[in-house]
């Protein structure tokens, strides 16, 4: 079984992933903190007590179980979570609300709000697998490709791991574009050597342009992934010592002002003396 036509869809967090899933999926109903945001609602509670389908794009776990422990759920609900959080918190929150009778995904999101709109992202996704496969059609509304990893909890365990690897790929992208401009190397043509060498990493076709032309307006904040970091390390029962300087990298990009804008803005920890 698969989720029908005549249920509804909500979003709690109407930010860049949030509107973006608004506009892929259909939803009827967006609810954000920034009522300039909100989509044909007045209240989260409205996108609770109206939707049978709900995606979570929030911050943090945090904030995610503050919003579910405060909603009035009710029995057969999903609620399909696209935040990353900690993974212990999620886990839990999934068996709080299956409690409750409310079915819980975390199913968490590889790619930017920009790659959502194209059909280019992966969801990695934690749960009940007969949950999932109820929603597969839903995914494939906004994804090239869904994958059920595990029970609950294990959707943000996968994402700190890709994201752990994406984050670094960008560092070393930003790395080595600054060591080619002390270099005196054309930077565009830097790139495009890259991209034909076996240095090349996707990163290189999402983020390469905007480092060389400082073009910072967020697809994914800076902060944002800071924060992944940050839940990385605390994750981790071993050193991770690459993850760690990254961790200092994006402190530093945080501290100049760069918090806002998109993580591409790492290089500027790596220019600015």
């Amino acid at each position: 079984m698969s989720i029908q036509p005549n249920q509804s869809i909500g979003i709690i967090g109407m930010g860049l992933m949030g509107s973006a899933l608004m506009r892929m999926t259909g939803a009827e109903r967006g609810w954000d903190v920034d009522p300039r945001r909100c989509a044909g609602v007045t209240s989260a509670d409205d996108v609770f007590e109206h939707c049978d389908v709900i995606f979570l794009c929030l911050p943090n776990s945090d904030v995610a179980s503050r919003v579910l422990r405060e909603a009035k759920l009710h029995a057969g609900q999903i609620i399909i979570d696209t935040s990353t959080g900690d993974p212990a918190e999620m886990a839990a929150l999934g068996a709080e609300l299956a409690a409750r009778g409310v079915h819980y995904l975390d199913a968490t999101v590889s790619g930017s709000s920009a790659q959502l709109l194209q059909r280019d992202v992966l969801v990695m996704v934690g749960g009940e697998a007969a949950v999932f496969e109820q929603c597969r059609e839903l995914f494939a509304k906004f994804a090239r490709e869904a994958v059920h990893v595990g029970p609950c909890g294990s959707g943000a365990k996968m994402k700190l791991v890709t994201n752990l690897v994406l984050g670094l790929n960008r560092a070393a992208l930003a790395e080595g574009l600054a060591f080619a401009q002390q270099l005196d190397l054309e930077l565009l043509q830097t790139l495009d050597v890259m991209r034909r060498s076996m240095a090349y990493s996707r990163i290189m076709d999402t983020k390469g342009e905007k480092m060389i032309m400082q073009d910072f307006t967020p697809q994914a904040k800076l902060s944002q992934h800071l924060k992944d970091v940050r839940l990385m390390l605390a994750a981790s029962s071993i050193p991770l010592p690459l993850s760690e300087t990254h961790r200092q990298l994006l402190e530093k990009a945080e501290m100049l002002g760069f918090g806002d804008a998109d993580n591409s803005a790492v290089i500027k920890a790596i220019l600015e003396p």
